[in-house]
């Protein structure tokens, strides 16, 4: 009897040290909503001003250009994978996994249930052959300036179609409208 006193006495450590060295969700959580904010932000703000400056074919030099070294300099600071992803994608490297795919159809699925578009996002730890991962994902939502590169093709301007179609010859990026969502800003981390 003295055995199991004894072992039910010290379970309560064993667990607690568990979770001592287990990565807190909730900080995983608030970490990769802040990075994703911050990169939202720096993008939309030097999309805002390529497209002052010079227009949405311009602009389109942002996303191509800046946006990977944008989330490169996140991906440093905070130890995560980011990237941007769609089924519809601009970028061939923008191919989402299945999680992501899943990850967007359920955000697209809030959003039609009446959810606010800035609280669209979803997270998870996965088990893979590697380890567990975190997974995270935020919708990145259409804005009216947007459509300027990613509307309908009838109303895209002759210089942004021009640009398109030489820095992307097979997009598959257009044909949103606001408040649609676009794609995922997706963000891992190994545990």
């Amino acid at each position: 009897m003295k055995h199991h006193t004894i072992t039910l006495a010290v379970l309560p450590l064993f667990l607690l040290a568990g979770c001592a060295s287990a990565p807190d969700s909730a900080q995983l959580v608030d970490e990769a909503r802040n990075t994703a904010g911050g990169l939202i932000q720096t993008l939309g703000g030097e999309l805002k001003t390529a497209m002052t400056a010079g227009g949405p074919a311009q602009a389109i030099g942002v996303c191509k250009e800046r946006a990977p070294k944008i989330a490169a300099e996140a991906a440093q600071r905070t130890g995560m994978q980011i990237k941007r992803v769609s089924p519809k994608n601009r970028n061939p490297k923008g191919v989402p996994d299945a999680w992501e795919t899943e990850a967007q159809a359920s955000l697209e699925q809030r959003l039609a249930a009446g959810e606010k578009p800035e609280t669209l996002d979803t997270h998870s730890v996965v088990n893979t052959p590697d380890g567990k991962v975190f997974r995270y994902a935020k919708a990145l939502v259409m804005q009216p300036m947007c459509t300027n590169c990613h509307g309908a093709e009838d109303k895209l301007s002759p210089d942004v179609k021009a640009r398109l179609t030489a820095e992307y010859p097979d997009d598959k990026a257009i044909g949103y409208t606001p408040g649609m969502i676009r794609g995922v800003l997706s963000i891992k981390k190994s545990l």
